[in-house]
């Protein structure tokens, strides 16, 4: 543990992130002005338990803590690279859990994928529908109290607000004391133009809504959703945000895991703009850290349970060589073993093909 680190530093989490907003560079400062009425959602409820699950039991090695916190200080976004199964996503949840932020807000990129979306959604089709329901009914009382009359009895203006959500970026860039745990996934599998796009908004801390800018004069504060409103209101919180004149801007700049299987280039100016990770495949003694945080064993087994789990761990990483094998496949194996599944030794292979399908490489014989 090293004086300097945040994640995983000494102390409770207050204290740490305390000190960490002291540490802010001069040209990584916002000034976002919060709503007094918004609170997100804490660590309790169901979804805080959902980040608990997925960050327990991550096993950190002195680089990616190193690299984590260098991202903290830096107010910058963590591009983590490596092979599928090798943690880079729980390394966001086990971050959330360390400084005890609260869920973990997830984007998950597909090929798809926009800026847009991960900034906020706008449902113009219920909000037509809706307008020529009101526009209907109004024109059904017109008749029933007015027989004689003849003019357009059209609904007044409603609201957007209510058509208007925050998606997993733009809730992480409302304006907080204490920043929330922001998780890309696999952003290599984007638009080619999505990760240029995502450097305006992580270099200015915000974003405009058009829809809401365009209205601002006549409704300059507008209350509207978040992608976490279910959590908030699982743990007690109000639903949704005030948002003045149509723009977001943070306060203090959320913690933002990007994960990419390397199956893309990405372009320099994106590249500098990060502070990037590259996690490797677990050794055997950081596999059978693992297995025993995430399947809660204790330190010490009885004599059979303790040599089968050692057993597949060196089958594990000996098959490894000639594909890839992600981590929770060996956890899969261990569960069973421990279980008393496959516990015929004749069947040993046939366990070991089910369970440790290669990923990559040549199929098993």
């Amino acid at each position: 543990m090293k004086d300097w680190w945040i994640y995983r530093g000494e102390g409770s989490p207050g204290p740490r992130l305390d000190r960490l907003a002291g540490k802010q560079p001069p040209w990584r400062e916002f000034d976002g002005e919060a709503d007094p009425q918004y609170r997100p959602p804490g660590t309790v409820g169901r979804a805080w338990e959902r980040t608990e699950r997925r960050g327990a039991g991550y096993v950190a090695d002195e680089d990616e803590i190193d690299a984590v916190n260098t991202a903290l200080y830096l107010r910058r976004p963590l591009l983590v690279t490596g092979k599928p199964g090798v943690g880079k996503s729980t390394l966001a949840y086990d971050i959330a859990v360390d400084l005890g932020l609260g869920p973990v807000l997830h984007w998950p990129i597909t090929s798809r994928s926009t800026l847009r979306d991960g900034l906020y959604r706008y449902d113009a089709i219920s909000r037509l529908h809706d307008a020529n329901l009101r526009q209907l009914h109004g024109r059904r009382s017109a008749f029933e109290s007015l027989p004689a009359a003849t003019g357009d009895a059209s609904a007044p203006d409603h609201s957007i607000a209510p058509y208007l959500r925050l998606g997993p970026l733009g809730t992480a860039l409302l304006p907080q004391e204490r920043p929330r745990v922001l998780l890309i996934d696999e952003i290599d599998k984007s638009d080619i133009d999505l990760p240029g796009d995502l450097l305006t908004v992580f270099e200015d801390g915000g974003f405009e809504i058009p829809e809401l800018a365009r209205i601002a004069a006549r409704e300059p504060r507008l209350r509207i959703g978040t992608d976490d409103d279910e959590a908030s209101a699982d743990d007690g919180a109000g639903a949704g945000v005030v948002v003045g004149g149509g723009r977001v801007q943070c306060r203090a700049f959320p913690i933002v895991i990007l994960t990419s299987n390397n199956e893309r280039d990405f372009p320099p100016p994106f590249l500098r703009r990060c502070i990037r990770l590259h996690v490797q495949p677990p050794t055997v003694e950081r596999l059978e850290s693992i297995v025993r945080r995430r399947l809660r064993l204790p330190d010490q087994l009885d004599a059979g349970s303790e040599e089968l789990m050692h057993d597949l761990i060196r089958t594990f990483d000996q098959r490894r060589i000639d594909g890839d094998l992600a981590t929770d496949q060996l956890l899969n194996a261990v569960q069973l073993r421990l279980s008393g599944a496959w516990s015929d030794d004749r069947e040993r292979e046939a366990f070991l093909d089910t369970v440790l399908q290669r990923l990559s490489g040549p199929a098993a014989p």
